[in-house]
């Protein structure tokens, strides 16, 4: 009952905040109830056990048996911490709004609820017509975020959103009746849309190499494109930067924290596992996509005049680093995408929240509006300098950790990739630091000393905010492997199945990583 009681905790929460608070006290109810739901979460850490590969605290009910729907949730070390991350980040990203969201405050507070509940319910989900509801219901909330609290451009880069991830969506439920389909034509008529009954469909879906005409790469490119959409990459980012910089602030520190994770967890969920040979096949396109995005988003970010949209497209960059650990395809870059979905999480949500603390103070975002920074503001300057530093990497930071065992895997499975990736790193240093030059050091120009009466530096609130982020910086910067053995197990057997990965029958592997993939997955 664990995971349902997470799942749907925030939306019965809902409904009382909906009946029971005011205008006035919405969002008190609310940073109450969502802290009780990281409470919570944090009651699996009695129940899961680390070492385990597949799935725990199953609860497996029939819902809708003539067309193969069951209620059917779990966790293991792939989802895991992802839940985690979004039960902690939503109350902090409604504590961020607390001031700057000020019309019609209950019915956001509606929406913060409902979003939380179908981001945990995508990443529990094991049956693919649940997972893909709680897919396609947390457009719904996101899409009323930025349009009713977003910026003057909210209506365009909503609908933009909205369309490219349904767009994108429609291709994956084509892809999820197919298996189903071939699942009842190999298994006497039964009908299941169970995710675990499709990884036992390994050998009974056709692939030819060097030919696109094939089901496995059919279906393969059906759900990575729906995927693709949503982490986003490279070319299908654009609505990405317009979404962010119209999102208010806890939109975008969201947008950015989960709900770009539900994109690379959908590729380790379905579009490896079920299709293993296709994976490895087409792994070059990704590698190319991935590595490109990386470097195009640190370029395009350079140029930015807008510190919001510049860590926009330094998201894009990032999360093309997870693209090619990803498909490397062995545990070191598995790994590392994992840990770095994580790290995205916490380093781009508490950027997001700095610039929109300093946005509400100064109702500015242009950089050039900025300067000496650091004189006036020392604790915000002090808190931007620690995230900027995870942003881009810097040793005992999380960033370092998850870089480098992505470079790690991407270099055993394709060295040109790895060299090419790198100069990403460089980029993202370059753009982070002019921006942490122009904005905090130098002497105190334009809004700085317009608004400096007024204060500038972080209030009790805010201070309360950063410290649960900054505290994570370093912990998983210096202690890594308190949150890589809870993954590792799920991580290893994922590459040594290789489409095999029978999560139902749980395995208990080795507690450390393996230094060499699985002879054949590179």
């Amino acid at each position: 009952m664990l995971l349902s009681i997470i799942t749907f905790l925030p939306a019965v929460f809902a409904l009382v905040v909906w009946g029971v608070a005011s205008e006035k006290t919405a969002k008190k109810w609310t940073l109450a109830f969502t802290i009780v739901e990281f409470i919570a979460s944090l009651l699996m850490f009695a129940h899961f056990k680390p070492g385990v590969a597949g799935l725990q605290l199953v609860e497996h009910r029939s819902w809708i048996p003539a067309i193969g729907v069951d209620y059917f949730l779990g966790v293991d070390g792939l989802s895991f911490w992802l839940i985690l991350l979004t039960t902690l980040l939503t109350p902090l990203a409604l504590v961020g709004a607390w001031t700057s969201v000020n019309k019609r405050e209950k019915t956001f507070c509606l929406t913060v609820l409902f979003l939380e509940s179908t981001m945990v319910g995508t990443f529990v989900a094991m049956n693919s017509i649940l997972f893909y509801c709680f897919f396609e219901a947390s457009l719904v909330p996101m899409y009323f975020m930025i349009g009713i609290w977003g910026g003057p451009r909210r209506i365009y880069a909503t609908v933009k959103f909205f369309i490219y991830t349904m767009a994108g969506s429609i291709f994956m439920l084509l892809g999820i009746i197919a298996l189903m389909l071939i699942y009842a034509k190999t298994h006497d008529g039964q009908i299941s849309a169970n995710i675990t009954d499709f990884y036992k469909l390994h050998g009974q879906l056709p692939f030819v190499a060097g030919t696109f005409l094939n089901t496995q790469t059919l279906l393969f490119f059906a759900f990575s494109l729906a995927f693709a959409i949503k982490v986003p990459v490279f070319p299908f980012h654009t609505w990405l930067p317009d979404a962010h910089v119209e999102a208010p602030t806890p939109g975008s520190v969201i947008l950015a924290g989960v709900l770009l994770k539900m994109g690379t967890y959908g590729f380790l969920r379905f579009s490896i596992p079920i299709f293993p040979e296709a994976a490895e096949h087409w792994a070059w396109v990704f590698f190319l996509i991935g590595a490109f995005g990386i470097i195009y988003g640190a370029l395009v970010a350079m140029v930015q005049p807008d510190m919001k949209k510049l860590v926009a497209y330094s998201s894009v960059s990032h999360m093309g680093y997870v693209m090619i650990g990803l498909f490397a395809m062995n545990p070191q870059g598995i790994m590392g995408a994992l840990y770095q979905m994580l790290n995205h999480g916490v380093s781009t949500g508490a950027l997001f929240l700095l610039v929109g603390m300093i946005y509400e103070r100064t109702h500015s975002r242009e950089i050039k509006d900025y300067g000496g920074l650091a004189s006036i503001a020392p604790l915000f300057t002090i808190a931007f300098l620690i995230v900027t530093m995870s942003s881009i990497a810097v040793p005992m930071t999380n960033g370092f950790v998850g870089e480098f065992l992505i470079l790690l895997g991407t270099f055993e499975a394709n060295r040109f990739v790895a060299a090419f990736s790198v100069l990403g790193v460089i980029l993202g240093a370059s753009y982070m630091l002019w921006m942490v030059k122009k904005i905090f050091f130098g002497k105190p120009k334009g809004v700085v000393v317009e608004k400096h009466e007024h204060g500038l530096d972080l209030l009790p609130r805010e201070i309360a905010i950063l410290v649960p982020l900054v505290i994570l910086i370093f912990w998983m910067g210096l202690f890594p492997n308190t949150f890589l053995r809870y993954s590792e197990a799920s991580v290893e057997n994922l590459v040594q199945h290789h489409g095999q990965y029978e999560v139902q029958a749980p395995k208990v592997l080795a507690p450390h990583l393996r230094v060499a993939a699985r002879e054949g997955v590179r």
